[in-house]
This record gives C-alpha cells, structure tokens and sequence, in this order.
C-alpha cells in the first residue's frame, strides 16, 4: 500500500484524454483527394492509411487480463488494474500520436503538391518537383519512429508535470502494440 493509486488515476486520465484528443484530430483529417486522378498519390495513400491506423487503434480491445495480487487486499489489486489500465493507455496514446505524426506530414504533402500544381493537373514540367514533394514526403515518415515518438510524449508529459513515475517503458508499449491483431 503505497499511497499512489490517486497519482495512478489521475495520471491515466490524462492520458486517455490525450487519446481522445488524438483521435479527434485523426478523424478530421481528409483521406480523400478532391482530384480522383490523385487518389493512388503516396500522400493521399499515407493519409487512407492513417485513417485505417486510427479507426483500429480505436477498437482495439483492452487487455483486462490483471494478475490477482492476493497479498495486500483491495488496494494492492487496484494498484495492479491501474497500472495494466496505463499500460493500454500509453500504448494507444502512442499509436495514435504516431499515427498523427504521419498524418501530419501527408498534409503537408497535400500542401507542397498543391503549390507546386497551382491548380492544373501534373505534367512533365512539374515532375522533378512533384518527385521532391514525394521523397520529402517518405523522409518525414521516416523519422516517425517508435523512440521519437515515445520521447516526445515523455517530455511533454514532463514538461506538464505529470506524473509519469510508472509510465510503461517503450518495449512494454512496443508488445502491446505487437500483441493487437493487424488490420492490415
């Protein structure tokens, strides 16, 4: 009996409400061209597919499957289901902040074709800046990485002042995420 399952509840609010919020802004995002000659464009595939990613992370089940404690009572029980609760929490938290993170640079994508476009359809003149826009595109998403992205949320957490003392480490979300079936 520690004293902390107050810190542990608040913590895991903070948490699925950065979820939500998350998912609000996964939701928003266009994932289709207002051009249907654009639609196999790797940008507006990344952002299908960030769509797909957030719909899934979204139905997920829990893992429930909370060891029984014995020793320690009601308490030391709650301080278990707490911390498997944060366990999902983080873990999804973390999907979707990645996912938003490649969301965020497929519009950004949008954003540097359609200026290099100017509104007409691509043509051969427009090809070595379209293909710029293209490997721009696939650099960012490949900085989107497991360990930037757990960094980013502990040093946001920090700099809010959560209380992260029990935050799952990333190879523990990293099997959370491993252990939820793929939909694609």
């Amino acid at each position: 009996m520690d004293g902390l399952n107050e810190y542990r509840r608040a913590h895991v609010a903070e948490v699925l409400s950065d979820f939500r919020t998350l998912q609000f802004h996964i939701a928003a995002a266009p994932t289709d061209p207002p051009n249907g000659a654009d639609y196999q464009t790797e940008g507006w595939a990344a952002l299908r597919q960030c769509g797909l990613d957030g719909l899934h992370i979204l139905n997920c089940a829990a893992d429930t499957s909370v060891p029984q404690t014995g020793a320690g009572g009601e308490v030391e029980q709650e301080k278990a289901e707490l911390r498997q609760v944060l366990l999902d929490a983080c873990a999804r938290r973390h999907v979707a902040q990645k996912i938003y993170l490649r969301q965020a640079a497929a519009q950004r994508w949008v954003e540097y074709r359609e200026q290099v476009l100017q509104g007409q359809r691509p043509n051969l003149s427009h090809r070595r800046l379209l293909r710029a826009c293209d490997e721009h595109l696939r650099n960012e998403l490949a900085q989107v990485t497991d360990d930037a992205v757990y960094q980013e949320l502990q040093s946001s957490d920090l700099a809010m002042g959560r209380w992260i003392a029990e935050d799952p480490g990333l190879r523990q979300v990293q099997r959370w995420v491993r252990a939820r079936p793929q939909t694609t």
